[in-house]
């Protein structure tokens, strides 16, 4: 249930953010983007996937995946027995 909660709430801070980031570029530039919604959506997609990751990664309650490696071969370094 609170990861809900995060998601939301950084949705609402990426959305906010990338509005800021895209209105201060097009004011250093003088004028507004021709396709404003596109760069809109760039902007927004790399901060969420950046953003998310992290979260998923500080997660409380949560462990890192196992390098492939270790599912390939196992305990001790030795292919798994068939």
């Amino acid at each position: 249930m609170m990861e809900m909660l995060y998601f939301t709430v950084a949705a609402i801070f990426l959305y906010l953010f990338s509005d800021w980031i895209l209105n201060q570029i097009e004011i250093r530039r003088g004028k507004r983007f021709e396709h404003r919604s596109l760069i809109f959506f760039v902007i927004i997609l790399v901060l969420s996937m950046t953003l998310f990751e992290l979260i998923q990664q500080f997660r409380p309650g949560t462990t890192p995946p196992a390098p492939a490696a270790e599912l390939r071969t196992g305990e001790g370094g030795q292919a798994p027995q068939r």
